[in-house]
């Protein structure tokens, strides 16, 4: 008699194995397979939406960085320059409007560098008044978030071009965030700088973290 390892023939000649054949077996390790996959790509989408969750989070914050700055600053005060090679939060404003306007109109669809930019133009002294500066810095944070709020999980990994360079767009958003807070901490420090100790911290103060890491949390 054959062991049940050896398995046993079928009446069609195809060996089974306790009483289940070969081809059975596939059908059924394909079946468990699949549902892996179907488990797998789901934790997949979970994190993606995780992230567009969280990114936006931290591009809010690099934005409130910079709100907290400006708000403390006198539209003459936007002008300041520390030398003649530094750039003004104007000049910083004026770029950082055209960079994401530029990147975020149109951004799964058309090239991130759009030919109606005018990148050099971004870091000249231009006739503009302290108001439209600011009107600028919301406009570009506004085209930003428009199109950071429809974006979906299976998104993420679709290519988009900057500059005719193919990129991920997981890769664009990290480097616009990279990007921003660059320029944002720049203009923070400018800020500080024109407040000296007038200035208004963004941050934990100075010599009051222990008293931040205490505070009752809701």
């Amino acid at each position: 008699m054959d062991s049940p390892d050896d398995g046993t023939l079928t009446s069609d000649g195809e060996r089974a194995v306790f009483g289940v054949t070969a081809g059975r077996r596939a059908k059924v390790w394909w079946w468990i397979r699949s549902k892996e996959r179907q488990l797998e790509v789901g934790q997949e989408k979970d994190l993606a939406a995780r992230f567009i969750e969280d990114i936006v989070k931290r591009f809010e914050n690099v934005k409130s960085l910079g709100d907290g700055a400006l708000a403390q600053l006198e539209d003459e005060e936007l002008f300041f320059t520390l030398d003649p090679e530094s750039n003004s939060i104007a000049i910083q404003i004026q770029h950082l409007h055209g960079n994401m306007m530029s990147r975020w109109t149109d951004f799964l669809s058309s090239d991130g560098e759009k030919p109606w930019r005018e990148r050099d133009a971004e870091f000249e002294a231009q006739d503009v008044s302290g108001a439209e500066l600011r009107q600028r810095w919301e406009a570009g944070w506004a085209c930003l978030f428009a199109a950071l709020g429809p974006l979906r999980p299976d998104d993420l990994l679709r290519t988009i071009y900057i500059r005719e360079q193919p990129v991920s767009v997981l890769d664009a958003i990290l480097r616009q965030l990279a990007h921003l807070s660059y320029h944002a901490g720049q203009i923070v420090l400018l800020a500080k700088h024109l407040r000296g100790p007038e200035w208004r911290t963004l941050s934990i103060a100075r010599g009051q973290s222990r008293q931040y890491q205490a505070r009752p949390r809701d």
